[in-house]
């Protein structure tokens, strides 16, 4: 078992910046490695295709119909875009300002969902990376497959949280005053669940063993 972080006895302040230099290192050990880059790119770029399917702005055109074999592209822009991308939707969902076409898919982009979606990607792909590593480390603490499944988890909140309120749409699920409510928690929930996640599993990671 790798050397465990200190408990914070003297000095919680030292305790928690060790914490994190201790994390911020396996991070970069983590993605130092090819096992740990390729884990976090895939992991990233699938939540991200995920969490867009979820929103309802990635997806499949009726009736696309191809020419001569040539996909077609369609580009479609709002008037004020600017304006347009910071209008709330639902909790922490907000408008596209644009919709591009290619071939059959079609994707709407909305800026402020993209980087939300983005920020969570990376987090969880990052954790996941983390653990892989770690769990393949000849000398590192044997943190075990359940530490990707505590990374996975708060994201998949964070998914509930922007797409919730359309799910309850589909299903024609009358959402109370309450209901809406705890939907506005659960992103803020799930990325502190995600940044302690990475706390966790960075700290279980013996230095000498994760290069």
């Amino acid at each position: 078992m790798g050397a465990e972080t200190a408990a914070p006895a003297a000095s919680p302040r030292a305790w928690l910046a060790g914490l994190v230099r201790r994390t911020v290192f396996a991070v970069r050990a983590a993605l130092g490695r090819r096992d740990g880059r390729a884990t976090a790119g895939a992991v990233t770029g699938a939540y991200l295709v995920a969490y867009h399917l979820g929103l309802g702005h990635l997806g499949l055109r009726a009736g696309a119909v191809e020419s001569a074999g040539t996909p077609r592209f369609d580009l479609v822009v709002a008037a004020d875009p600017v304006a347009l991308a910071t209008r709330r939707v639902a909790p922490f969902q907000y408008e596209p300002v644009a919709l591009l076409s290619v071939g059959p898919i079609e994707y709407l982009f909305a800026p402020v969902n993209a980087a939300l979606g983005l920020a969570l990607a990376v987090l969880v792909g990052v954790t996941l990376a983390v653990s892989v590593v770690a769990w393949r480390g000849p000398s590192a603490c044997r943190i075990g497959a359940g530490a990707g499944v505590a990374a996975g988890l708060p994201g998949i909140l964070s998914g509930v949280a922007c797409c919730g309120p359309a799910f309850l749409a589909v299903i024609g699920l009358q959402a109370s005053a309450g209901l809406l409510a705890a939907f506005r928690w659960f992103m803020p929930a799930s990325v502190a669940g995600l940044l302690l996640t990475l706390l966790w599993v960075g700290s279980r990671v013996d230095p000498g063993a994760v290069g």
